[in-house]
């Protein structure tokens, strides 16, 4: 087992009045909850919710970041934060359910490669981006307001996109109901590499106005559903990388 970090934190809108605890402190859970029914203030039964955390273990260079409470030798957050940044850190921490144990991998949280989750994602978005702003250096216009026949879309990877979109509102709710963010950032991690796929497959700024048209309204859906999720981890949406 590794060192213990802290606690991997529930973030952004997926916050809920619970708390967080290692896995540890199982014990602490069943005193609190009993103190609070002591002072017979009517609360409820089995209040507090608590999310147990395993540990976190911490490498650099392919070595553990060795760590010890007694010693008084340890990691922070705010370590973390300034050596990977904060999209890094929100999201690796946010990415593994709370009953797996983490790998914090400061090498990799520190790449720009397509192994690295948060540059895998963040890059999907900004390539949109990009791909917009092509779009109007080559003279031609689109706006997302326009309403654009996706009957065009006939590409099974088109399908497989526009099926994934669809999924986000159910992944949403069911991490908020369940305290697992992890499962936002896994989707978005899948639907990241589903659109690099699609895009390193098939060109978007065409001349068949039409099918660019409906190619670009997919993309944009893929932009904006990358922004918002990421918005609920707590991690930015930079538009060019």
């Amino acid at each position: 087992m590794g060192k213990p970090l802290v606690g991997r934190a529930v973030t952004g809108a997926l916050h809920h009045p619970q708390h967080e605890q290692g896995a540890d402190h199982h014990s602490t859970i069943t005193r609190v909850r009993a103190g609070l029914q002591a002072v017979n203030l009517n609360i409820p039964q089995g209040w507090p919710d608590y999310v147990l955390h395993q540990m976190v273990m911490v490498m650099r260079g392919g070595e553990e970041v060795k760590i010890s409470k007694r010693a008084g030798s340890y990691v922070t957050l705010r370590d973390l934060i300034e050596e990977v940044g904060r999209d890094a850190t929100r999201y690796f921490l946010a990415a593994r359910s709370p009953s797996s144990q983490l790998t914090f991998d400061i090498d990799l949280a520190l790449s720009q490669t397509n192994d690295n989750p948060v540059y895998y994602i963040q890059y999907a978005h900004a390539r949109v981006c990009s791909m917009m702003r092509k779009l109007v250096e080559q003279g031609w216009e689109w706006s997302k307001t326009d309403e654009h026949s996706l009957e065009a879309l006939s590409e099974d990877a088109e399908k497989a996109l526009l099926k994934k979109l669809a999924a986000y509102p159910e992944v949403v709710n069911s991490a908020a109901k369940s305290f697992e963010p992890h499962t936002i950032a896994t989707y978005l991690r899948e639907l990241a590499g589903d659109f690099h796929s699609y895009y390193n497959a098939h060109k978007m700024l065409i001349d068949d106005a039409s099918l660019r048209n409906a190619r670009l309204a997919l993309s944009e859906a893929v932009r904006q559903v990358i922004e918002n999720g990421l918005a609920l981890l707590g991690v930015s949406a930079p538009v060019e990388m």
